[in-house]
Parts: C-alpha cells; structure tokens; sequence
C-alpha cells in the first residue's frame, strides 16, 4: 500500500513486455495476439499501485487492447481507450499528476539488437533527432509530461529502451522485461519473477515523490528532423505548415514551443498513413 496517495499518469505500449517478439503477437487480428500475457503484467504492476490514483492510457495501435472490465478488479484506475485522440499515447497528461510511468516501452528505430524497434510509426519513420539527439518514444513523451513538470518515475520495458532512456534519466526506476538480441527475438525472464518483479517494482513507486526523479525538457529553440521510409512520406508531410525539405526523405522543423513540436510528430504519422492509400 502507499503512504501518501500518489496520482500516476500510465502510458500504455505493448511491443516492450515480456513474451512478446513479433508483429502478430500485438496485433488484435492476429491468432497469435497475446493479450493474457499482456494483462498478466499489467495487474502485477497495478497491485503493487494500490492505494494511488491511476489513469491508464491505452497507446498501442488503435488503443483498444486493454478490455475496460480490468476496472472493475482495480477501481482505482481510470482507462483511457481508442483513438484517434489528441495528444494520443500522453493523452490527458497535465500539471495534477505526481509523474508517469511508460509501461511497455520499446528502443527506437534502428536501436541494434533490439525487438521491434521503432519510434511512432513502423512503416514510415526511419529516424527522428530532436536538438541533436536521437529520440526513442520514452524521450519524445517524457519532454512532453515535462511542459507540465511532470517527470517520468518508472520506465517498464526491454533492455534496449532501458538503457537508452536511463543515460538520459537516470533517477528515474527502471524495470528489464526482457533481453531483445534481434529484431524478432529476445531472452524472457521467468513469469514468476517478472510478475513478482513488477509488483515490487510499484510498490516501490509508491513511496517515491515527484521531487525524487528528472523533469525532462528541450531546450529553445527546439529543431526536429525526421527522416521517412522513403520520398513519397516526405512529399506529403513538406505540405505542413513550417516543415522544410532538407532531402529526399528527411524534413525539419524548429520552434520554441515543445508542444506545437510533440503536435507535429503526431500530425506527420497520421499523414503518412494515407501513403499506404496512393501507392
């Protein structure tokens, strides 16, 4: 149980868990999508939450993963399902919450050895840098708690996005799911001492404050380059509003505020999208 009740902002991604080292394996059409595996850790993490004030964002996919019925099993968390929404896997985040936890996590595009890396989109992106630094999605959504002065506390995930995202945060907790050694592979840890991992892993959250971790930002002027899967994806998104070609397949675009940034991303993904449509 938690001493003081805390108010936890949970963003919610799959391709990081334990069990988990395809496609089909978070695909909800798939015959081999794995969502007991994927609630097993889940509840794990969230008993060991009791007592705290928790929204859960769905951010995975469409955002239809987690079934709302988990509520009834904890009543004190408060789902947040489907999409397209704003702001989508940080949905909700403001000034209210004590910090987030990035539940799930994944390395980003082009991590070596590591499981299903990629950074917001799969089949579009092949690389973001934000002022220089080569982003994974934990980063790119930490910044974005980070214009409310919220830090991130805990990061569940594969070694890969743990490693990456603790030279950046360090005080944050961090939790390794699993060994990635391939794209398609990883070493998984025996459930037991996962799940019991997890538990401990929230409880210990749960006696934390916010002044114990990092509030990541970017300093201004912020500069994002993205570099798409290919031309047509930058012919599309050099129609938005102060994007700059720089070649082929990357764009740019600077201002001082994070947030229009963080909207651009977004904006960008969505956009891409439609080039499944023209080719």
């Amino acid at each position: 149980m938690a001493t003081t009740r805390k108010k936890i902002f949970i963003s919610f991604d799959y391709e990081g868990l334990a069990g988990i080292t395809s496609w089909n394996d978070v695909d909800k059409k798939s015959s081999d999508y794995k969502k007991e595996e994927m609630l097993r850790q889940l509840r794990a993490f969230l008993r060991g939450l009791d007592g705290n004030e928790i929204t859960l964002v769905d951010s995975h996919a469409a955002g239809d993963n987690i079934p709302w019925e988990l509520t009834e099993e904890f009543p004190n968390v408060t789902l947040v399902s489907g999409g397209i929404r704003q702001y989508y896997m940080m949905y909700g985040i403001d000034e209210s919450y004590d910090f987030t936890v990035f539940f799930g996590y994944h390395a980003g595009i082009g991590t070596l050895h590591a499981n299903m890396d990629h950074t917001y989109s799969s089949s579009s992106i092949h690389n973001i840098w934000i002022n220089g630094m080569e982003m994974n999605e934990a980063l790119i959504n930490a910044a974005f708690a980070g214009l409310f002065g919220v830090p991130l506390g805990c990061l569940v995930g594969d070694d890969k996005v743990v490693i990456q995202t603790s030279k950046v945060l360090p005080k944050a907790l961090y939790l390794e799911t699993k060994k990635s050694i391939g794209r398609h592979s990883a070493i998984m840890k025996p459930v037991a001492s996962l799940l019991n991992e997890l538990e401990e892993c929230a409880q210990l959250l749960s006696t934390k404050s916010r002044e114990d971790f990092e509030i990541f930002r970017f300093s201004s002027p912020i500069e994002m380059i993205v570099e798409f899967s290919d031309t047509l994806r930058a012919d599309l998104v050099s129609s938005m509003p102060l994007v700059e070609r720089l070649d082929g397949r990357k764009v740019r675009i600077v201002h001082d505020d994070y947030k229009l940034i963080f909207e651009a991303l977004l904006a960008m993904t969505y956009i891409c999208a439609a080039a499944k449509i023209l080719v």
